[in-house]
């Protein structure tokens, strides 16, 4: 019965055929940059050229001196393309990489926010 529940929670990115699908992961993409955008200003996020590497990740978040690659879909269950699997492990291993889907957008963001925290402590101000 929950995941029923969680299948409605996310309906708006479950399609028909497969070209609803692609424009469902589309939208979500275009709205996760939009949020990461906000929560990260500054930050600079391209596309790499997935002609030149296939399987590299959609996007790469460069953030001051730290980065963070990310592979969106439009649900859980969505296949994977192939070296996908294999590009998200090694660039995980290096920085952060993650593949991101709307039942994880909230885990992905934690986890971008412990990758891109400043490596120097934090400032506390003391009032004279």
């Amino acid at each position: 019965m929950a995941q029923l529940v969680e299948l409605m929670d996310y309906s708006s990115f479950i399609f028909a055929n497969k070209g609803d699908f692609m424009a469902g992961e589309s939208r979500f993409q275009a709205s996760l940059i939009r949020e990461i955008k906000r929560k990260y200003p500054g930050a600079v996020i391209i596309k790499p050229d997935s002609g030149y590497l296939q399987g590299i990740p959609d996007r790469l978040i460069l953030y001051q001196d730290k980065w963070a690659a990310f592979e969106c879909k439009a649900a859980e269950y969505s296949g994977h393309r192939i070296n996908q699997d294999y590009y998200i492990d090694i660039l995980d291993e290096m920085s952060y990489a993650s593949f991101v889907y709307p039942q994880n957008k909230e885990r992905f963001f934690y986890e971008l926010q412990q990758t891109l925290r400043p490596n120097r402590p934090t400032r506390i101000s003391f009032r004279v």
